[in-house]
């Protein structure tokens, strides 16, 4: 009996045991496929909630809803001015590059020898020992930026006078950009002929330190050479204050127009579009020709919208490089003015035999395009909205094939340094804040709460504990009165853009710049220019207060559209 009853026992243990990695593994497998459909059901929930800050981050599908959208929420996010490359590199990817202090100057300077001197003899601009007093005058008094290059002093304005360039970044601000200041000083020698700086002058103001166009516009070798051209690989910065040579690109011969390939976008609803939507298209179309590897023909005349124009309609004639640096995207990537194109292929199109290949529907991807031969690839656009929109093309499939090369575009270096000019005058050491009122002041249903929370006892009430009493505060603005911020002067120095005019009126150096660029004519300082240099100075505080999230609770695009909160 104990023989059997083992055996059974056995025999009932060997069965379980047989049967135990089979179920095993069916549970295991089972629990997997369970934890997988659960993460897939998560992962769609997030997917389908979440909304980026900027709708030019948005899917196509979403960036296609916010272009073309009939809703008329006034001053919506078009009316903004428009992220380019250099706004996706942040300010502290240049903390690396080391800058010059005072002590470095002064480890330099070595001891003089006792000349014999006249006191009011010319002041000899070129000596090393004028170099270094300079260099420290300049550090001492410009206390809220760092200094990266010094160039070397060059005669003034007369036999008492030095002017010097420099390279800088304010230590505080979200901007990233180097910039470049040339100013006048006065030099002072005593009767023992020790040499005193007695007067500084205003930004620009040492224009013989300028590098003239047609020579290089890296500064001379200097006792100190610590500027990279590039934060790090890859990534380049602006340099705002440099002679900008953002003239047309010119087909060298026949051969070398013969041999290239090229991509060109005509017609098309996006004209007289906000520049949001010509940008977002203007990248699908350049990103297009970077994936074909072939020159981008483009037009450099503009229509500018009419919510940018003092006019209120629509404004043709306006130049790309108005708003745009032409001379870093020539430089970034192969591109051709349109007027250029034309009057070289009807020279040479019959010659050489060069062929175009004509495509009328943005449903033709790219990838169908990447074997074609022609010279000439020409996309045709429609009049009917919103299939004729550029950006089109770089939906569906082609979104994950074409790359947008945001950093190709920059803004203006011109207005660029307008905003920088504004900083200077207020010694790169002012806080900011923006303050957007307007029409979506007005409007209650969307904006519920807004007109009052931007009231300057409001505004006031808000900046208590943020911004010391005395401070200088740039106020970015589309409240077109600005004495309605009147209050606020009893507590804070306050500054707007239009206390600054004189920096592109008819005696200014942009005036004279734009003047060049638009074959002799003047051209007005537009809408979308102030809004463009309003929001660069706010980048540049040291402190900045937005609107929406800091001043009022309410939604940047109306009621129940926040998607975060500071």
């Amino acid at each position: 009996m104990m023989g059997r009853s083992s055996f059974a026992l056995s025999r009932n243990s060997s069965f379980r045991l047989e049967n135990l990695g089979p179920k095993a593994l069916s549970t295991i497998g089972n629990l997997c496929f369970t934890i997988f459909v659960i993460g897939v059901l998560i992962f769609t929930i997030i997917a389908a909630t979440y909304e980026p800050d900027d709708p030019l981050f948005h899917p196509s599908s979403k960036i296609t809803s916010f272009l073309t959208s009939n809703a008329n929420p006034t001053f919506k996010s078009d009316n903004g001015v428009v992220k380019t490359g250099e706004d996706f590199v942040t300010s502290n990817q240049t903390a690396f590059a080391a800058f010059i202090n005072l002590t470095d100057v002064e480890s330099a300077v070595g001891t003089s020898e006792n000349h014999d001197c006249r006191v009011d003899g010319p002041i000899d601009c070129r000596d090393p020992d004028v170099f270094h007093l300079l260099m420290r005058a300049a550090i001492e008094k410009f206390t809220d930026i760092h200094f990266y290059r010094f160039g070397k002093p060059v005669r003034g304005d007369n036999d008492s006078s030095c002017h010097m360039a420099w390279r800088f970044r304010p230590k505080e601000g979200k901007a990233a950009a180097f910039y470049k200041d040339y100013r006048s000083f006065k030099v002072s020698r005593s009767e023992n002929c020790t040499l005193s700086v007695v007067a500084i002058g205003e930004y620009h103001s040492g224009g013989n330190a300028r590098k003239k166009k047609g020579k290089r516009r890296e500064m001379d070798k200097e006792t100190f050479e610590r500027v990279p051209s590039k934060v790090k690989a890859g990534v380049a910065l602006p340099e705002v204050g440099e002679t900008v040579n953002d003239t047309l690109p010119v087909v060298e011969s026949e051969f070398s127009f013969s041999r290239e390939k090229y991509l060109i976008y005509l017609g098309g609803g996006d004209r007289c579009k906000s520049m949001h939507q010509y940008l977002w298209s203007f990248m699908c179309m350049l990103g297009e020709a970077q994936y074909l590897n072939r020159t981008l023909v483009m037009d450099l005349s503009i229509c500018l919208s009419k919510i940018y124009t003092s006019s209120g309609l629509d404004e043709e004639g306006k130049d790309f490089r108005f708003y745009f640096d032409f001379e870093h995207l020539k430089d970034s990537a192969s591109v051709l003015d349109q007027a250029q194109f034309w009057s070289d292929w009807n020279k040479w199109q019959q010659r050489d035999g060069l062929k175009m290949h004509l495509v009328e529907d943005f449903r033709v991807t790219p990838l169908k395009l990447a074997e074609v031969k022609d010279t000439l690839i020409m996309r045709k656009f429609g009049s009917v909205e919103p299939d004729n929109y550029w950006y089109r093309v770089c939906e569906g499939e082609t979104e994950s094939i074409v790359q947008r090369p945001w950093h190709m575009v920059w803004k203006s270096r011109r207005l660029l340094d307008v905003a920088s000019a504004i900083a200077a005058r207020m010694s790169w050491d002012f806080d900011a804040v923006h303050v957007e009122r307007g029409e979506k002041a007005d409007n209650k249903k969307l904006w519920p709460n807004l007109d009052r929370d931007t009231q300057p006892e409001a505004i006031l009430a808000k900046l208590n504990d943020k911004i010391e009493e005395g401070r200088n505060v740039y106020i970015a603005t589309n409240e077109k009165d600005v004495s309605f911020f009147d209050p606020l002067k009893g507590k804070y120095s306050t500054h707007f853009l239009d206390d600054y005019k004189d920096l592109w009126d008819v005696n200014s150096d942009w005036y004279d710049e734009m003047v060049k660029l638009n074959n002799g004519n003047a051209a007005e300082f537009d809408g979308y220019m102030r809004i463009s240099v309003d929001t660069e100075v706010f980048l540049r505080g040291k402190k900045q207060i937005e609107t929406f999230n800091d001043l009022t609770k309410d939604c940047k695009d109306g009621v129940n559209t926040c998607t975060s909160a500071k």
